[in-house]
Formats: C-alpha cells, structure tokens, sequence
C-alpha cells in the first residue's frame, strides 16, 4: 500500500510540476512563449509585504556562511555573508499570513557605511503567483529610510520582469539583528 501511494504520489508530481499557476515549464514551452511575445502586452503588478529577517531564536531564517578576519573588527561587517529563507507576509506580525519567502544571498559589501549587496528571489507560493519568483539585485544601505533596489527578471508569470523593489525598515532589533522590513515592489512584465 505505502509503495503504491508512493508512485502515485510521484506521478501527480509529475503531472502538476511542469506548469507554475498556468505558466507551462520546460524548453519547448519558453520557446513557445517567446514566439508569443512580439505580440504581448505589457502589465504592471504592485505587491506590497513584509520580509521577516531572523537571526537568533530556535528557528533562524538568516544565518552567517562566511565572514573574513577583518569583519569582526569592522564597523560595517565588512566581509559577512548571510544565506537567508526569509518569510513574505501580508502585515508585519510574526503571525501573518504567509504569501512568499525571500530567499539568496546578502552580504555587508561596504566599508564606510552599513549597507548589503542583496542577490534573493521572491518567491510566491500563494494565489495566483504561486510558483512564479521576482529576482532582486542590488545595493540595500540599511539604515536610510527608503531603499531601492532594482527587479532584474522574473521566473513563471514574471519571465522577463523588471522593476524597483522599495525597503523601509519596519522593526530592527539592534541587539540581535532581527528585522523586520516592510516591500513595496512595482514590476512591469508580460501578460500572456
């Protein structure tokens, strides 16, 4: 019984994976969307969420993977990368609901002011994005109050996305480090 639940289980995987909310999967499938292209509109989508960025506590979300032997005596963290699966809520609870996480690479990359070089997805994992990701690349100087940084494509819905990701520090624990970071993302990509 456990085996035959097991195959069954393996083929509704493997059924349902190909497609994200709609978007088919696969090389023949982007080839397909890319000849659809020339002709297709293009959309603007506005999300706005919170990112949970927790680095202490029993279930930490972020964790240190590297750091040189300068950064302990830099005031910036020169050096520290943190590796991060971070929770994307609807308010700024802990308990909110959740729509995505956030998930990458972030590293202090300057030496005068506190400020991380963020490579992450957005990925959805909710409604009518679920399975589609954003892709964010760029500079987050964490202490002023408005940060850009710029949406640099997309996977499922999002294939080609650009935009701008806006950050405004919504809680910040300076003793621990924990935060939380409120998001509003503007991304212009296309409806096919």
């Amino acid at each position: 019984m456990e085996k035959t639940s097991l195959v069954l289980m393996l083929c509704f995987i493997v059924i349902v994976m190909p497609k994200t909310q709609g978007v088919e999967l696969g090389p023949k499938a982007v080839e397909k969307w890319f000849k659809k292209l020339p002709y297709a509109k293009q959309k603007v989508t506005k999300f706005h969420f919170y990112f949970h960025d927790t680095l202490t506590g029993k279930n930490p979300t972020a964790v240190t993977i590297a750091q040189s032997n300068m950064t302990a005596k830099s005031p910036t963290f020169f050096g520290s990368v943190s590796m991060m699966d971070d929770p994307l809520t609807v308010g700024p609870e802990p308990n909110s609901t959740i729509i995505g996480r956030a998930q990458g690479i972030y590293g202090s990359a300057d030496q005068n002011e506190a400020s991380l070089l963020m490579n992450l997805n957005f990925v959805f994992t909710t409604g009518k994005y679920n399975g589609s990701t954003l892709s964010v690349l760029g500079r987050n100087p964490v202490f002023h109050q408005y940060r850009e940084m710029p949406i640099t494509g997309g996977s499922g819905v999002f294939r080609l996305a650009r935009g701008i990701a806006t950050a405004k520090t919504y809680w910040f624990n300076t003793t621990s480090g924990d935060a939380v970071v409120e998001y509003n993302v503007v991304v212009l990509h296309y409806d096919i």
